[in-house]
């Protein structure tokens, strides 16, 4: 299991005609990010996950960690900062939907957090 931990792999660029995952692949990936839910805004589906914090400055925290992998795989969250809880989405602008660097990036994301 292991070659298939998320938190292993590396984003991949995306092109405009890259596939978004399928549901079989949703089914097969969504376990190991059981925190995220898929939601759809416009048609678009995303994933998305609250993280709770005791201030403000914990939250920012956090948020320049995400940042700081976001830069290293290249892909780019939705983050939303307030006191006490940040909300992170992710999906892929360019294919309008969830490919698969959106649950590498949400695993890499639940591990910041975790450590």
């Amino acid at each position: 299991m292991n070659d298939d931990k998320l938190t292993l792999k590396t984003c991949e660029a995306c092109t405009i005609d890259a596939p978004l995952v399928t549901d079989q692949e949703i089914i097969d990936l969504k376990p190991q990010i059981p925190a995220w839910e898929i939601i759809e805004i416009e048609n678009i589906k995303r994933l998305k996950c609250g993280f709770a914090f005791k201030s403000y400055l914990e939250g920012l925290s956090f948020v320049s960690k995400v940042a700081a992998m976001a830069e290293m795989e290249d892909h780019h969250p939705e983050i939303i900062l307030e006191w006490g809880k940040v909300s992170v989405s992710w999906w892929s602008h360019k294919i309008k939907g969830l490919h698969k660097n959106d649950f590498i990036a949400a695993a890499k994301t639940d591990e910041i957090y975790s450590s």
